[in-house]
């Protein structure tokens, strides 16, 4: 505490000193040498002059003059001040219904100088804003004076831009048929589909510039699936669906569309089927093995998407690369899901394939079918040798053995043939994905000519 008073005397000692040295030893010194002067003048002048009291009394006022005329010059400099009043709305006038007007800014910066204590009241002070007035203007280009509504007089201020140049349109209107966008697709439940969405109108108006309705192309009702609160299957309405104008690139186009906004009623939902998985291998084993078993963790799967889709879905094929196999292994594969399904009930299936030793077995008198051919054409065999086939079957021996030649297809795909004769290859499919179909004769040749 000591160390503290201590540390303010000294202050006031610095501060007292700083005061005798600047301002009331140099005054006394120009009082004493004033007194000098008007000693012979007068001696009651001289007798009150040089007392002390007064040499003191006058030397205060004076430094207390000059510190006020200091302190009233260093305010004055320092109140001036200046900011900036960002994006700052302008509102023009003109006739809306009649015109449409390009090249106004939507916001201007504005710069007040003034003293701080008069920019605090302008902020605070209600204000017309910026404004310009188009009234009376004919369409074609303007430079115009942007202007700023204050009522304090005693601030400056300068708009940033200030002028501009405006080009009038007369505003022209047509007639727009409504489409549907739906946005945030992915957002909706993978089991919930949007199957249709009806508004409740077809039409709108679009108002503009003459070239810019020229390059509407479409307008869209943008249904935005984060907008429905707690989607299910069933019919529901969404409301103040806002209306956008696209040019053919799919840009947004700046017109008016009257009205903004529709109601749509949504349409939701849910089609669904359970298929058996079909697992089909790829590759070659390693040689002299076969498969002898697929087995899977599950047998079937259910299936969520369009209702289409859906519906062409019989089986759901799932890949397994057996390339090189010599001994039996288990796979962990992935599900896809075919064009048109957006969800699986599972995402994973375990696949165990057995390998075995293969064997082989030859079925005869395989008749040979043709696929793909051009409704106009007809197609003949050259030869008894090119219309049967026989198949070599490869597989694990407790397989093959029980294989019946009615589940194996033999054919040829004349898909792109023309008339005339042809060497074509043979394919063979059998119903049983674990075994191996091999045609003995590899191609056939035919004859292919107009009906």
């Amino acid at each position: 505490m000591k160390r503290i008073i201590r540390s303010i005397g000294k202050f006031f000692q610095i501060l007292g000193s700083f005061f005798d040295k600047w301002l009331i030893t140099p005054i006394t010194k120009l009082i004493l040498k004033i007194m000098d002067l008007l000693k012979n003048n007068s001696k009651n002048i001289d007798r009150i002059a040089s007392r002390k009291s007064t040499l003191i009394t006058v030397s205060l006022i004076l430094a207390f003059g000059v510190f006020f005329i200091i302190d009233r010059e260093s305010n004055v400099m320092i109140d001036k001040y200046a900011e900036i009043l960002y994006n700052q709305p302008v509102t023009a006038v003109y006739n809306e219904e009649l015109y449409v007007v390009e090249g106004l800014p939507k916001t201007v910066d504005i710069t007040l100088v003034g003293q701080r204590r008069h920019i605090f009241l302008a902020k605070q002070s209600p204000s017309k804003g910026v404004s310009v007035d188009l009234t009376g203007l004919k369409p074609g280009n303007h430079k115009v004076t942007l202007k700023y509504s204050q009522r304090l007089k005693s601030l400056d201020y300068k708009l940033n831009p200030s002028q501009v140049t405006v080009t009038i349109h007369e505003k022209v209107s047509d007639t727009k048929n409504l489409t549907v966008d739906i946005l945030h697709k992915d957002n909706l439940d993978k089991k919930l589909y949007i199957d249709n969405v009806e508004l409740d109108r077809t039409e709108v108006i679009v108002k503009g510039a003459e070239y810019k309705l020229k390059k509407v192309a479409t307008v869209k009702a943008l249904v935005d699936v984060n907008d429905i609160s707690n989607p299910k299957a069933g019919e529901m309405t969404l409301k103040d669906v806002p209306l956008v104008a696209y040019d053919t690139n799919g840009k947004v186009v700046d017109v008016e569309v009257v009205p903004k906004k529709v109601d749509a009623k949504l349409t939701i939902t849910s089609p669904s089927k359970e298929v058996p998985i079909k697992v089909v291998p790829k590759g070659n084993l390693a040689f002299g093995k076969s498969i002898s078993s697929i087995d899977t963790s599950i047998s079937k799967v259910t299936i969520y998407g369009e209702e289409a889709a859906v519906d062409k879905i019989n089986s759901l094929k799932v890949e397994v690369d057996v390339k090189g196999l010599e001994r039996s292994k288990e796979f962990n594969v992935t599900l896809n899901k075919p064009k048109g399904i957006t969800e699986l009930s599972s995402k994973t299936v375990k696949i165990k394939v057995s390998i075995d030793n293969s064997t082989s077995k030859e079925f005869d008198n395989i008749s040979i079918s043709t696929e793909n051919l051009d409704s106009k054409y007809k197609v003949q065999a050259l030869s008894a040798d090119d219309i049967k086939v026989t198949v070599i079957v490869k597989g694990s021996a407790d397989i093959v053995d029980k294989v019946d030649s009615s589940s194996i297809h033999a054919y040829i795909n004349l898909k792109n043939y023309g008339v005339g004769e042809h060497e074509v290859p043979v394919k063979v499919t059998g119903e049983d994905v674990k075994l191996k179909y091999t045609p003995k004769t590899k191609k056939i040749k035919i004859r292919i000519s107009e009906k």
